[in-house]
C-alpha cells in the first residue's frame, strides 16, 4: 500500500511541476464547450437540450489529451523498465498511475462541469446527476485509456492510434452518462443509468490494469 501511494505521489508531483499539461486539459474542456453556443446559436432551449451531450463529449475528448503521456515519459527515461522489475505487481503500479491521471484530469473536469452547465442553460435538477455521472464515468475513461496508452508505447503517430483504439470503447460510457442527465431533466429516474456506469467502472477496474500491465511487459521486452 505504501508503494501504491508513493507512485501516486510521484506522478502528482511530476504533473504539478509540469502544471501546464493539466491546465491545458481544463482549458480545452472549457473552450470546447464555450464554442457550441457560437455554433448552434444562443437559443436557451436548444442549448439546454444539448447541454449534457456537449459536456460529456468535451470531457471525453479532454481526458484523451494527456493519455499518450501516461506511460511515455517513464518509457523514454527507463523508469518503466525499473518499475516492471520492482517487487510490486505491475497491475498495482498501473492502477496507481491511473489514479494519479484521474486526479489531475478527471477531477478538474468534474469541478468545472457545473459552471459550464450554467453557461449552456442546463436545468438545475440535472447538476447533481451530471456530477455523479462524471464521477462514475471519468475513472472508467482513464482506466480504458491506460490500456490504449500501454498498447501504443514506442509507436509513431501514437495519438492518432490511441484515439482509434479507445474511442469505440468510450461510446457506452458516453451514452449512459448523457442518458442519466437527460432522464433526470425529463422528470425520470436515472438509477438504471448510474448502475450501468458503476458496472462499467467495476469491469474496467478489474480488467484494465491487467490488460495494460500485459501490454507494458510486451513493450519493455
Amino acid at each position: 500500500m505504501t508503494g501504491f501511494l508513493q507512485i501516486i505521489r510521484r506522478d502528482l508531483h511530476l504533473a504539478f511541476r509540469q502544471g501546464m499539461d493539466s491546465m491545458m486539459v481544463v482549458m480545452f474542456f472549457v473552450i470546447a464547450v464555450v464554442l457550441f453556443p457560437f455554433g448552434v446559436g444562443p437559443e436557451a432551449n436548444i442549448l439546454a437540450r444539448i447541454a449534457a451531450g456537449v459536456i460529456w463529449v468535451a470531457a471525453l475528448l479532454s481526458s484523451m489529451l494527456s493519455l499518450e503521456r501516461l506511460f511515455q515519459t517513464d518509457y523514454e527515461d527507463g523508469s518503466l523498465e525499473l518499475l516492471t522489475l520492482s517487487p510490486m505487481a505491475l497491475e498495482i503500479i498501473v492502477l496507481a498511475k491511473v489514479v494519479a491521471h484521474w486526479l489531475t484530469t478527471g477531477l478538474p473536469l468534474i469541478v468545472a462541469a457545473p459552471l459550464l452547465a450554467v453557461l449552456l442553460n442546463m436545468n438545475a435538477e440535472g447538476f447533481p446527476i451530471l456530477i455523479l455521472a462524471l464521477a462514475l464515468g471519468t475513472p472508467s475513461l482513464s482506466l480504458i485509456g491506460a490500456v490504449g496508452a500501454a498498447l501504443i508505447l514506442g509507436s509513431r503517430r501514437g495519438g492518432v492510434l490511441l484515439a482509434l483504439l479507445i474511442l469505440p470503447l468510450y461510446i457506452p460510457v458516453l451514452i449512459f452518462g448523457v442518458s442519466a442527465v437527460d432522464a433526470v431533466v425529463g422528470g425520470f429516474e436515472a438509477r438504471a443509468q448510474l448502475l450501468i456506469l458503476g458496472g462499467f467502472l467495476l469491469g474496467a477496474l478489474a480488467l484494465s490494469p491487467w490488460a495494460a500491465a500485459a501490454a507494458l511487459r510486451q513493450a519493455v521486452e
